[in-house]
């Protein structure tokens, strides 16, 4: 079987693997707890902070662990609509294409009285920073922006982005899920506020992940409880996947000049045999995109039907359409490139990772070929 379907969740690195199996057999104390047993957890923790800091070049106080990046990023969110109405502040500006995670929480401000603007992309997927420039106003309280596309792996301007955020002094936002792990971040540089990560995007461990807060924004707590994490995230930290998650990100990040010098040019091969296929078109930016990601369209197929047939030939992958309530709904991501609807329908996102050899991309490549002239006929 052919794994490609990474966007969606990677494989637990042995070596994240490793460092965590203490955790879960041995120091399987209490972190909250004042022995020796706990302290050993705690200290495991703290060292994960500030693992994870280093290489976001922040500070290990800005770094709170969540469950996952879906609640990281609804904590950035209601941290800065509080900290906006508490100076009057109700308007909050996105994109069209973020994750769900994103847009739920958006709406669900907006029935709290808050104005949400969402921003179309270009074609490749891509906002203009002046048009975030120009929809700042007086009552701007937050940008939310994502820094790579989890769809079609577009790589935003964020940096530019951060930047107009910071000269109207306005908080900004980017859930990082997708980008974490597999393209070099520095919250400084980007100026970037807050930041969103999950750790079973880059080979660590499910149900864990983490948001930055730059020093002086005080968070607000979506959970309730005890004083863990400072007071600003309560529940018993599960040290294990911290320390997976911790382990994880450094690994990719050691390895992420051999990591981008492999993957791109199989990206680029299968992109490029793809094409070739009558009636396709490559969505995202051809250059701008994550290293591992590949989605096109193919005019004249239905989505779930080549998911079958490519899972049948030993592929794994995923559509550019969800599958919610036993009806296909069109990719928002795809509709808002502009995308025709007969196009989004038959979209394929491919996410490959190291793994994948050269004769991988062939063997998908053909069969891809295969399987759609034979859904066409």
């Amino acid at each position: 079987m052919i794994y490609a379907d990474n966007a969606a969740t990677t494989a637990l690195s042995e070596h994240a693997l490793e460092k965590m199996m203490p955790y879960l057999k041995e120091t399987y104390g209490n972190p909250s707890s004042t022995y020796i047993f706990g302290q050993k957890a705690k200290e495991a923790i703290e060292t994960s902070r500030e693992t994870i800091a280093k290489i976001f070049c922040a500070k290990p106080s800005e770094i709170t662990f969540t469950s996952c990046g879906s609640e990281a990023d609804n904590q950035a969110l209601f941290t800065a609509a509080r900290l906006g109405l508490k100076v009057g502040k109700k308007h909050i500006i996105s994109t069209k294409i973020e994750h769900h995670a994103v847009l739920n929480t958006l709406k669900e401000l907006e029935k709290e009285g808050f104005k949400i603007t969402l921003l179309d992309v270009d074609e490749s997927g891509i906002v203009n920073p002046e048009k975030i420039r120009d929809s700042i106003c007086d009552d701007t309280c937050l940008v939310s922006v994502m820094y790579a596309n989890n769809e079609i792996g577009t790589i935003q301007p964020i940096n530019k982005i951060g930047a107009i955020c910071h000269e109207k002094n306005v908080l900004f936002h980017t859930d990082a899920v997708q980008a974490a792990g597999h393209i070099k971040i520095d919250v400084n540089n980007d100026n970037i506020d807050l930041l969103s990560i999950s750790a079973h995007k880059f080979h660590g461990p499910k149900g864990i992940g983490a948001l930055y807060a730059r020093n002086g924004i005080e968070l607000s707590p979506v959970i309730f409880g005890g004083a863990q994490e400072r007071g600003k995230r309560a529940g018993t930290e599960n040290v294990a996947a911290i320390v997976g998650m911790a382990a994880a990100l450094k690994e990719s990040y050691d390895n992420l000049e051999a990591y981008t010098k492999t993957l791109i040019p199989l990206r680029d091969k299968l992109i490029g045999e793809l094409c070739k296929i009558p009636g396709s078109k490559l969505n995202g930016d051809k250059n701008l995109r994550l290293p591992g990601n590949v989605n096109l369209s193919f005019k004249g197929v239905e989505g779930e039907e080549l998911l079958l047939l490519l899972d049948k030939a030993g592929i794994a992958a995923s559509s550019g359409a969800a599958c919610a309530s036993g009806s296909l709904e069109p990719s928002h991501v795809l509709k808002a490139i502009g995308c025709p609807d007969d196009m989004i329908r038959g979209a394929l996102r491919l996410t490959i990772d190291t793994d994948i050899s050269e004769k991988d991309t062939e063997y998908m490549a053909e069969t891809v070929r295969t399987v759609i002239t034979k859904l066409r006929h």
